[in-house]
């Protein structure tokens, strides 16, 4: 029996939580309907998406695979509404767009991707910058609209800006480390532990932050602007660290498995979102690029 858009939507929407409890209160339906989906689902594929623990799910190599084939379904499902929704225009245009590092393997790629696909004849140009000189370019007038962290936003007299994602911040660390099996972890805990630091858009500031709140100074083991590095190096038992879910993955590029974990207590959230310059008579294009992202926020919602 081939799986149906249901049953995507479902896995999605647990491997999102992270339990199907979660996934079932978002979804807003009974958490039998879920579980049954899940194993229908993997009964189909022949493969086990999920680990199964005390705590909730842990997403298997093949079930992470097969979420990004699940989700780029969903987006496509979604572009296919959109058509019928209206006449898609002709006229061409040009997008100009910013974006920080941290989102833009993140947000924006599949974002830009669903873009392309509903305006083909739309020139599009995005460059990469830090969010001071992306906010600098808004209000130049260089830019149509950044896709960036807003949480951090310095200009808000001069920038209207819309959220597009939450995210909390959570703890990496390797599959064999001592608190990957604790039912409580807080900010002392991870006191004395080499911190693997990424050093883009405000994820210092915030871990920094953090452990000072309770005395304590980060012990860093080693910077990088890459996510990919602080997955190797946490993977490997180099340190652990303290990163936005947006950007978690269970596995590194090695093949070796990473754990995240809550840590109780007061967290800073990281904010993405558009930016764009206030009071602007912004181009149909970047109308249309905002029309776009606030319909797939929706779509996520619904999810």
């Amino acid at each position: 029996m081939a799986f149906t858009i249901r049953q995507l939507q479902f896995f999605v929407a647990v491997a999102e939580q992270g339990t199907v409890s979660g996934a079932a209160q978002n979804l807003s339906i009974s958490q039998s309907s879920v579980t049954e989906a899940i194993k229908e689902l993997e009964s189909d594929l022949g493969v086990e998406l999920f680990e199964r623990h005390p705590r909730g799910l842990n997403i298997t190599h093949k079930g992470h695979q097969f979420l990004r084939h699940a989700t780029k379904i969903l987006a496509d499902v979604s572009d296919a509404r959109r058509a019928f929704l209206g006449d898609q225009l002709t006229a061409g245009g040009r997008l100009q767009l910013g974006v920080t590092s941290l989102v833009a393997g993140y947000v924006l790629s599949d974002l830009l991707a669903r873009y392309r696909r509903a305006y083909p004849s739309v020139e599009v140009s995005a460059i990469e910058d830090n969010g001071d000189y992306l906010e600098h370019l808004l209000v130049g007038g260089k830019l149509d609209i950044a896709v960036m962290v807003t949480s951090n936003l310095r200009d808000r007299t001069a920038l209207q800006s819309e959220i597009l994602e939450v995210s909390t911040y959570r703890l990496w660390l390797p599959l064999s480390h001592k608190l990957a099996s604790a039912d409580i972890i807080s900010i002392g805990d991870i006191a004395s532990e080499p911190l693997i630091m990424l050093t883009v858009d405000e994820i210092e500031e915030n871990t920094g932050k953090l452990l000072s709140a309770i005395g304590a100074r980060p012990h860093v083991a080693f910077r990088t602007r890459s996510v990919e590095a602080v997955r190797s190096l946490v993977a490997t038992g180099a340190g652990v660290a303290l990163l936005p879910d947006l950007v978690y993955r269970p596995w590194s590029l090695e093949g070796d498995r990473i754990e995240s974990r809550d840590i109780s207590g007061s967290l800073p959230v990281v904010q993405v979102g558009m930016v764009w310059r206030r009071g602007s008579g912004l181009p149909q294009a970047a109308r249309d690029f905002i029309g776009l992202a606030q319909s797939q926020r929706m779509v996520r919602q619904r999810l």
